[in-house]
């Protein structure tokens, strides 16, 4: 292990969590929820590390070497190359612990989880919060009392879409230090997710793509007051009155998702009016008659930063919101797409925002007409992508383990 590996170790009396107590049966129950199946462990549960690990297969009977018949009273006994290497080299009891981090650092998930089961000393280290500050668990079905046991570990970066939620069983009501979080389209009730996010106060991103809220949940977002990205997409479940809440206290977002939410019309002005002024790229898509021009002119006024809008399937918007649009003098991404009573040749007045690159009017145009508005409009890019990324955690197809451009070094499936 190089010395500036070991360098970038915090010391273990500093960074051992405390608040993971070893228990033999409980890791076995943790594992198994994990789909992890479990190596032997020390019966005595020692703090050192067994000396069976030493030695990776039973050490082999002396053999009797051969002696010439001048030599017979003599018996030369040659000891197992085993053996005599457990007796003179290092033993893993005499690594500090600063090593064996340094080791652990390189185990997958799986394999960590698997070595916390050897003996205490073991379970004390791989629960370092130096190992557990990214966590993956994408897709995983995720008994009860897994996320309490690994969440109060350190992570910072947790990655759990599309995931199946058993209750956390918290054992600690200390807040835990995450920062990144996204439970996109998970199955979890609504009493789970309140369990986690009332212990999250220092979020920056944070996605709920598609999952039922409640106003308590909204309340415990609205205690992250340094939260940058919120994806509220397909969510339900909660007031308006909750929102107006949350996005008066919430003052630094700048990328704001709150498309095809259950929403009034009293939750779009709830959202429109409150909305922070930093706000730089929003998407309020799919409001249909509950988003109405005065609307727009009220968020042009409160948002005078935006770069990338979405406001498709808006069936009430008109050309005439056109003019408020060309008030946003650092708008470069506009998506009006289904917004059904703007034509196609009234579009060609977005030209004169100079600003804009590109411009999403799926279901306004059609091929041919699409042909003659890129000749009207030749330095606008139309109808590139039919999603916009605004506070998405991941985007594209691409398979990875980032989440806002952060890679997960701990991973579910390796």
């Amino acid at each position: 292990v190089c010395r500036k590996h070991l360098q970038e170790i915090p010391s273990s009396s500093t960074n051992v969590s405390t608040s993971l107590e070893w228990d033999s049966s409980k890791t076995s129950e943790l594992l198994s929820g994990m789909g992890v199946s479990a190596l032997k462990k020390d019966k005595l549960g020692n703090e050192n590390t067994p000396q069976d690990l030493l030695v990776s297969s039973p050490c082999l009977p002396p053999k009797r070497q051969k002696v010439k018949d001048n030599e017979k009273d003599f018996v030369i006994l040659r000891r197992p190359w085993l053996l005599r290497e457990a007796e003179s080299g290092i033993s893993l009891d005499a690594l500090p612990d600063e090593l064996l981090l340094a080791i652990f650092a390189y185990l997958p998930l799986k394999d960590l989880l698997k070595v916390s089961m050897i003996c205490k000393r073991w379970h004390r280290l791989s629960f370092d919060e130096s190992l557990w500050q990214t966590l993956d668990l994408t897709g995983g079905n995720l008994l009860p009392g897994v996320l309490g046991h690994l969440l109060p570990a350190g992570v910072t970066v947790f990655r759990c879409p599309r995931s199946c939620i058993g209750d956390p069983l918290f054992k600690t009501s200390n807040l835990l230090k995450i920062q990144h979080l996204d439970l996109s389209n998970c199955t979890v009730s609504v009493a789970d997710l309140h369990s986690i996010l009332c212990l999250c106060e220092k979020l920056l991103n944070l996605s709920l793509e598609g999952l039922v809220l409640s106003d308590n949940i909204i309340k415990c977002i609205a205690r992250n007051p340094n939260l940058v990205r919120l994806n509220l997409c397909g969510c339900a479940g909660f007031s308006a009155e909750a929102l107006e809440l949350m996005l008066s206290s919430c003052f630094m977002l700048e990328e704001l998702n709150l498309s095809w939410c259950e929403f009034t019309a009293t939750h779009v002005k709830a959202a429109v009016n409150h909305v922070t002024s930093k706000v730089s790229q929003l998407n309020l898509s799919g409001y249909r008659e509950n988003l109405q021009i005065a609307d727009v002119k009220t968020l042009v006024e409160r948002c005078p930063l935006l770069v990338h809008l979405d406001l498709s399937d808006s069936m009430m918007l008109k050309p005439e919101c056109f003019q408020y649009f060309k008030q946003l003098v650092f708008l470069q991404h506009l998506c009006l797409s289904r917004c059904y009573q703007i034509s196609p040749a009234a579009l060609v007045e977005l030209g004169e925002i100079r600003t804009l690159k590109t411009l999403q009017v799926f279901g306004i145009v059609t091929d041919s007409s699409l042909q003659l508005l890129e000749e009207a409009l030749p330095d606008m890019k139309i109808n590139g992508s039919h999603f916009t990324s605004i506070a998405r955690p991941t985007v594209g197809t691409k398979k990875s383990h980032e989440i806002w451009g952060i890679k997960c070094r701990l991973t579910l499936r390796n």
